[in-house]
Formats: structure tokens, C-alpha cells, sequence
């Protein structure tokens, strides 16, 4: 696993790292420590076309070979991933700072949908209808789009390209990753593995770095779709722009993730979930709850328990056993973040628990917030409004469940909801009225399983399929239908009108 810890990480290309001298880097720091721990090479449009060609040229034999095959491959690539995803896990706590249980549980979240690619001969499969007219069959079928690629996000370096490549790949078509530059080496890790597991060269490229990198995938016609996770400003930016280019795209933008929790929930449950929730991964999630909608009379219940836990969270390096929450990922994020708590003191929120100035031992330098809890907050406040991407619950008390419904359906991100209560009709009720695309009830963290897919609403998805699941084989393939006739049933003569059912 050399590729992996290099000084600098380089690229993926032709099933072998490529590295370019002369290119640009960018530091990786490891965010516990605050330290530099390698370089990321930034490529060049050269580069990535070099990328697009390596997949263009893959993109014929691979498609033709039959599904069965690409899916034994799939199926040896699984069994490499399971024997590796703790090597995985540790690049992500190394690189992203998660907790190492919360990275096990990423790769394991990825490995899922490398399983249910395996499935794809039956998921390829089209409808067939005989003598759909007189003497004339009709079916469908599914074909691979030719060379795709996937964006993907700093908070999830393998579990969210894995909600892309595997099923990308195992309908047929090419793929080329460009993974965040603030984590990328889990990216190399993957690639070779897919090598190892007999992936033919060109069918998997990575390429790393920046809005270059973004923008030349975006402008080569070879390019036929872009899948991408991150903001919702950078969302719109890759929908808008692919669009108009005639690609096909997949964007998924930000969230402010609401938990609504009833007078009659189990208020044990409700805390748990609300502190799991809100500060897992240092809340760098894009389904983490960073809204708690307290109805009633339970808030002056919650809130103390909620103070409690939030200031006995255990924070440290993820590789530590017993820590909880990790550092956020840059100084940079670290900075934003404590800047949103600041400015909600100044918009008269009431600042319950303070996350700024952690310090944890032996780690001084590393990009460490606590978990902060603000009560009394408003729909006007930024904090409510903006995604703020840390360890921050914010509380906003409502008198009814309409007027609770009401706030989450008026918010302009419509990612993931959940809500806590012990009554069947408002579960009900909550679910068929709340405009939301992830729902859970009882449930904190509702992220579909591998074989439903992924998707908000609103300003949290551009376009029209979900990630993964069956959305996802249909995102990656185009329909084709066929009607034949053989000659001996033709009639003769030309037929002027439009063709109907005999």
C-alpha cells in the first residue's frame, strides 16, 4: 500500500500512478495535529485530459463485455475492500480527523454499495412484451452513457465516491474521481484495489485537484455525466454548467437537518439521537441534525440534558479509542465555524454551551471545536438559516407540530428530517407532509441503504435521480427501445399514417 503514503499523492491513470514534477501542490494536514503530513498534487487540464482519453479508450471493450463478467470483478473488488477497510479507515481519521469507529462505519456504508453492484446483470435487466402489435416485438434495455465522472466531498473520502464509481462502473461505462484535495489518498487506495481485482486499465482514473480539474471535466465533450456532493453554491454551479454542455448531472448540494421532537418522545432516545447526530463527525456531515425543533413543553426538559452531554463529550484524535468527536477538518473550517457561533451571540441567541477554545492535551495545534449548543434561536438568525458544517445544535422552540412542520418546509435546503414521538398519527402525518427528501422517524441519521439511494429536496439536489440504488443504474444508463419485424410479415405498400397497435 506504498501509493498511499508518499510524501505526495499524486494521480491515478492507466491503472498506475502518474505524477506531474511540475505541477502545483497543496498541503494535507493531518487536523488533530495541525501538521502537514504530505503534499496533494493540483493537475492541469493536460492532465486530466490525459485522464479522459485513458477512460475513452477503455470505454468500448469494457462495455461490451457482459454484465456477469464486470460483476466478478465487482464481486473479487468486494472481498479486497473488506480485507482492507481498516488500512481505509485509517487513512480517513488521518486525513479527515473523524473518530476511527465513525471511518470504519463510512467504509462499511461504501462497501454496501460495492455489494449491490454485484447485482447488476439483474439490475440491467430491460422489459420484453411479444407481439406487442401484430407481428411486431418491442423490449428495452440499458446502456452504459460512455465516460463519467464523480466530484466528491472532504467529509466522506470513501463512502460518497463509492456511492458513484461501483455502479457506474459495473453498467459499463468509464469513470474518472476527483476526491477533495483536503483528504485524497483514500482515493489511490481504492484504485489500486480495483486493480487488484482485475479492473482493466483506463476504467478507473482519479485525478486530483482543484476548480482546474473541475472545470476542464466539465467542458470535454467525452464526458457524458458528472455526479457531484458538496455546497449548494457549487451544486448549481456543476448543474448549471454541465447542463449547458449536454451532460447529464447529479448534484448534491447543502442541508439544515431538522429533528422535531414531540411532548410524547422518549426523551432518553430523543437526546441520544439529537448528540449522536449533531456532533458525530464534529457534525462535517451532510446529514448531520443541526436543528432541534422542540415542541411544547419538552424543551425545557431537553435542554439541560442536552447541556450535560454536550459538555461531556469526549474530544481528542480520533485514533484514540475512547474520543468521540474529532477535530473539524482546517484551521480554515475552524475559523468559519467559531465565526458563526459569534454571530449568533451578537443575533440574541442564547449561547448554552461554547465549543471555542478547546485545547486538547498534546494535540494544541490541531483544529479542535467542542460541542456547542445554542437555545432560543430564531428562523432570522444565520445560524438557522446558514449550514454551518461543525459541532453546532442549534434549539428553536415551536408551540404545535404544525407550526413545526411549517418552519422545516419554508427552509430553502431539503436534505434529511427526522422526528421523535411515541404517537403513530403525527409519525404519519410527519412523513407524507414534511418536504424533505431523507426521513426518519425515530430514527436521528436516515441515510437509505444501499439498495434505496440518497437524495434531498430543494436547494439540496440538482437534478433529477437520486445517488445509488436503482436511481443510480439508471442515472449511469440510457434506455433503448426496440421494435422488430421480420420481412415475411410485412405488408406491402407505404403506411402515410401514424403507426397504431393491430
Amino acid at each position: 500500500m506504498k501509493i498511499t503514503t508518499t510524501d505526495r499523492v499524486a494521480h491515478w491513470i492507466d491503472a498506475k500512478v502518474f505524477s506531474d514534477a511540475s505541477a502545483q501542490t497543496q498541503a494535507v494536514f493531518n487536523p488533530a495535529t495541525g501538521q502537514v503530513i504530505r503534499q496533494v498534487e493540483l493537475a492541469s487540464a493536460a492532465t486530466v485530459r490525459q485522464a479522459i482519453q485513458s477512460a475513452q479508450a477503455a470505454f468500448a471493450p469494457w462495455a461490451d463485455m457482459p454484465p456477469i463478467r464486470r460483476a466478478r470483478i465487482m464481486n473479487r473488488y468486494l472481498q479486497l475492500l473488506n480485507e482492507h477497510k481498516d488500512d481505509l479507515a485509517k487513512l480517513v481519521t488521518e486525513e479527515h480527523g473523524k473518530v476511527f469507529s465513525d471511518a470504519q462505519g463510512e467504509v462499511m456504508r461504501g462497501i454496501d454499495i460495492v455489494e449491490f453492484a454485484c447485482g447488476i446483470p439483474q439490475l440491467l435487466k430491460g422489459d420484453y412484451t411479444e407481439q406487442v402489435s401484430t407481428d411486431i416485438d418491442n423490449w428495452t434495455t440499458r446502456q452504459p452513457l460512455g465516460v463519467v465522472a464523480g466530484i466528491t466531498p472532504f467529509n466522506f473520502p470513501c463512502m460518497v465516491p463509492m456511492w458513484m464509481f461501483p455502479v457506474a462502473i459495473a453498467c459499463g461505462n468509464t469513470f474518472i474521481l476527483k476526491p477533495s484535495e483536503r483528504d485524497p489518498s483514500a482515493a489511490l487506495l481504492m484504485a489500486q484495489l480495483l486493480k487488484e481485482a482485475g479492473l482493466p486499465d483506463g476504467v478507473f482514473n482519479v485525478v486530483q485537484g482543484d476548480k482546474v480539474a473541475v472545470d476542464t471535466l466539465l467542458a470535454a465533450p467525452e464526458v457524458r455525466a458528472l455526479s457531484f456532493v458538496g455546497s449548494t453554491p457549487i451544486a448549481h454551479y456543476i448543474y448549471q454548467t454541465g447542463a449547458a454542455q449536454g451532460k447529464r448531472v447529479q448534484a448534491l448540494g447543502g442541508a439544515k437537518n431538522h429533528m422535531i421532537v414531540m411532548p410524547d418522545a422518549n426523551l432518553d432516545a430523543a437526546v441520544d439521537g439529537l448528540i449522536g447526530a449533531a456532533y458525530g463527525s464534529a457534525g462535517e456531515r451532510c446529514m448531520a441534525i443541526s436543528v432541534a425543533v422542540l415542541v411544547g413543553e419538552i424543551a425545557d426538559q431537553i435542554m439541560p440534558r442536552l447541556a450535560q452531554r454536550a459538555q461531556q463529550l469526549k474530544i481528542g484524535n480520533g485514533m484514540q479509542p475512547e474520543a468521540e468527536m474529532g477535530p473539524v477538518i482546517t484551521a480554515a473550517a475552524k475559523q468559519r465555524i467559531e465565526d458563526y457561533i459569534a454571530a449568533g451571540v451578537d443575533q440574541g441567541a442564547t449561547l448554552v454551551v461554547d465549543g471555542r477554545g478547546v485545547q486538547v492535551p498534546g494535540h494544541e495545534q490541531g483544529f479542535f471545536v467542542g460541542g456547542t449548543l445554542f437555545d432560543h434561536v430564531t428562523p432570522d438568525m444565520t445560524i438557522y438559516k446558514d449550514e454551518i458544517f461543525g459541532p453546532v445544535l442549534v434549539c428553536v422552540r415551536v408551540d404545535s407540530f404544525e407550526q413545526a412542520v411549517q418552519l422545516i418546509n419554508d427552509h430553502e435546503f431539503g436534505n434529511g428530517v427526522s422526528c421523535y414521538t411515541s404517537d403513530g398519527h403525527v409519525a404519519r402525518e410527519f412523513a407524507r407532509r414534511i418536504q424533505v427528501g431523507m426521513v426518519g422517524i425515530n430514527v436521528p441519521i436516515p441515510v437509505p441503504m444501499a439498495w434505496h439511494g440518497f437524495g434531498g429536496w430543494k436547494r439540496s439536489l440538482f437534478g433529477d435521480m437520486h445517488a445509488y440504488g436503482e436511481e443510480g443504474v439508471r442515472f449511469y444508463t440510457k434506455q433503448k427501445s426496440i421494435m422488430q419485424r421480420w420481412p415475411e410479415t410485412i405488408a406491402a405498400g407505404a403506411e402515410f399514417a401514424m403507426p397504431v397497435a393491430k
